[in-house]
């Protein structure tokens, strides 16, 4: 099942200049680098406060690992991380922040790593994080987790990933089930990837109208859709903020249930500390998605 595709690549007309800053999202603040250092910091406390399982081997590449954090109790719903970084930075290292407050909720949590863009291709990441899902859909019963409740969640990059994820007509190469989320949360992603051709991105993501077009979350929506939380900062690009509606619109638009939502007061990168508390409208939102 399909979106309809917008009219062109720049549906709101911006010069070049313009489409290029939509879509620059360290421009979107005046540094970007201490919200980075934050995520480092808190996922280093956070992997000495929860006991967790590092660089599990999802894959034959050393890329290809994750770090698990089991809930207290067995049986309990998987959160899924898949972290940001535009394809081509952070990894699984900057991706443990969340880790206490949804271990302590009850939840199992997992964060991926992948390899890095422009050493290997979009289409290699989606198909690494694929393969990472598909092995945490056979395995996570042994760290507590309940493979028919995982959520998947990420956030700019992370969140296109999930996208990717929740496309459909996959799962059989994989041999995983059509319904292997029970529910997701991407958030201030990127799901119609045309626009990217025109800006500073495609040095390192490479793509082409056909490449951008495989890799859009919004043209290949799935027969089954599973609930959303789509959610962006109120301090993000008029385009990014317009992803996450369109995609929103497309899940809705097929009769998936989806709650579209603008978190108040944050911008691209501190969005996700929102996660680091269990008190905050994003993870409340999460949180009731997964029966918590």
């Amino acid at each position: 099942m399909n979106a309809t595709p917008l009219s062109d690549h720049n549906p709101m007309g911006y010069p070049a200049d313009e489409l290029d800053r939509q879509y620059n999202a360290r421009a979107s603040v005046p540094d970007c680098l201490p919200f980075l250092q934050e995520y480092a910091e808190f996922s280093a406390q956070a992997r000495t406060r929860v006991k967790g399982y590092l660089s599990v081997a999802y894959g034959d590449h050393p890329d290809e690992t994750l770090d698990i954090f089991p809930a207290p109790q067995a049986g309990a719903p998987v959160y899924f991380f898949v972290h940001g970084g535009y394809w081509r930075a952070l990894s699984k290292e900057d991706s443990s922040f969340m880790a206490p407050m949804f271990t302590q909720a009850g939840a199992t949590v997992v964060a991926i790593n992948y390899s890095l863009a422009p050493s290997v291709s979009l289409a290699r990441i989606i198909d690494q994080c694929r393969r990472a899902l598909a092995w945490a859909w056979r395995n996570i019963a042994t760290y507590n987790g309940d493979p028919a409740r995982i959520h998947a969640s990420g956030s700019s990059a992370g969140g296109h990933l999930v996208g990717m994820l929740l496309a459909g007509d996959w799962h059989a190469q994989y041999d995983a089930p059509p319904d292997i989320l029970q529910s997701a949360s991407p958030l201030s992603g990127l799901f119609d990837l045309r626009p990217l051709v025109h800006t500073h991105i495609n040095e390192w993501a490479h793509l082409d109208e056909a490449t951008a077009i495989d890799a859009s979350p919004v043209f290949h929506l799935p027969e089954q859709g599973c609930p959303l939380l789509v959610a962006w900062g109120e301090h993000e690009t008029s385009e990014f903020k317009r992803q996450s509606q369109y995609f929103g619109q497309a899940w809705q638009d097929c009769g998936f249930p989806v709650t579209l939502a603008e978190i108040p007061g944050v911008n691209h990168f501190n969005i996700l500390m929102q996660l680091r508390r269990n008190d905050t409208a994003l993870s409340l939102g999460i949180l009731g998605l997964m029966g918590l």
